[in-house]
């Protein structure tokens, strides 16, 4: 495995910067709240994704059709596609997931606990700023994750701005349409 290198070892964290971050031992004993520590082991002793869950929320197989200059032009079938083959030629397996069920997104984090899933990918989409039930089903699951928004869910409606998923994600993408899933997987792959 690669040895990461000074930038990849810095990370902003909500209002912390931890510069450079050496070990988990190190990290282990810093006087910070304990999951902002957790994050930051978890991102050490991480290494790269082979089992990638893409969870897609409600809607999403609408795109292509819903609001494209809020979502883009991308079908769901389309940025489903790209992803499998980015990760096939990585020699990584991916599995694509959507429902509008909250309970049948809960049941797939769950699921993904014994599947050999490494990594998620989510869109959340209209449960970012509902679910409880999926943020806990992802914090059970401890596993590492990026959360994925088409639209910049910052420059829109107030009642979006909130996520429940935010602080337990490694990082959040926001607003560069179907290039953020791409991007997730990248960091997925290579960056870890």
């Amino acid at each position: 495995m690669r040895r990461p290198s000074l930038a990849s070892k810095c990370f902003l964290l909500g209002t912390f910067v931890i510069f450079p971050l050496i070990s988990v031992n190190i990290v282990k004993r810093l006087d910070i709240p304990a999951k902002l520590r957790q994050n930051c082991c978890m991102m050490l002793e991480a290494v790269p994704a082979k089992n990638i869950l893409v969870l897609h929320g409600p809607n999403l197989n609408l795109l292509g059709s819903r609001e494209s200059e809020v979502y883009g032009s991308d079908t769901l079938d389309e940025i489903s596609e790209s992803l499998c083959k980015l990760a096939k030629d990585a020699g990584a397996n991916l599995v694509n997931f959507q429902s509008n069920s909250e309970a049948e997104l809960v049941s797939r984090i769950q699921q993904a606990i014994g599947d050999k899933t490494d990594f998620i990918i989510i869109n959340p989409a209209a449960y970012t700023h509902t679910s409880v039930a999926m943020r806990d089903a992802l914090a059970a699951a401890r596993l590492p994750f990026i959360e994925v928004h088409l639209s910049n869910i910052f420059a829109r409606e107030s009642f979006r701005r909130k996520s429940y998923f935010s602080d337990l994600a490694l990082g959040v993408i926001s607003g560069l349409g179907a290039k953020g899933y791409h991007l997730a997987l990248e960091y997925a792959l290579n960056a870890r």
